[in-house]
């Protein structure tokens, strides 16, 4: 394993985005990980990250990494199976949709169309990662690029 530092990183601009947007791409998750609460106008995500910033040579590393999106005023979902906790996620953007400022929407695109649309009160997120990498099963790749699969479930 390596010595790399666990990733914590914060976004509160939509200049801050891509950043965090590139440290998640390819993080797979279940949907069951997935939790939305009104109350607290939060929404927070468990994924397995593809740690990008990582060792290049081989298979790479993946960490499981918590996401919080706060002042959330509401959630949809787009072709994200519903009632399926064990249904697994690959995490491909997130990008925001500037609405009445600071606020807007945030959108999470996964691959196989599916998506969630956070409209928020403005650009609040952090991602931390909370565990000890270990070795990947495989290095992600993407038809138009080269370099491996899909990543598993989580675990």
């Amino acid at each position: 394993m390596s010595a790399v530092r666990p990733l914590r990183l914060m976004a509160e601009t939509p200049e801050d985005l891509p950043v965090l947007s590139a440290a998640l791409q390819d993080a797979a998750g279940q949907l069951g990980d997935f939790s939305y609460e009104p109350r607290a106008r939060r929404f927070t995500l468990a994924l397995n990250r593809f740690r990008w910033e990582g060792p290049a040579r081989g298979r790479g590393e993946r960490v499981r990494a918590a996401l919080q999106i706060g002042s959330v005023l509401g959630v949809r979902a787009q072709r994200l199976k519903q009632g399926a906790p064990d249904a697994v996620v690959n995490l491909l953007a997130i990008t925001f949709e500037p609405g009445e400022a600071p606020g807007g929407a945030l959108e999470l695109a996964f691959s196989g169309g599916g998506a969630l649309r956070l409209d928020v009160e403005c650009v609040d997120v952090i991602l931390a990662d909370v565990s000890r990498p270990w070795r990947a099963a495989r290095r992600p790749g993407h038809p138009d690029r080269p370099g491996g699969d899909q990543e598993e479930a989580p675990s």
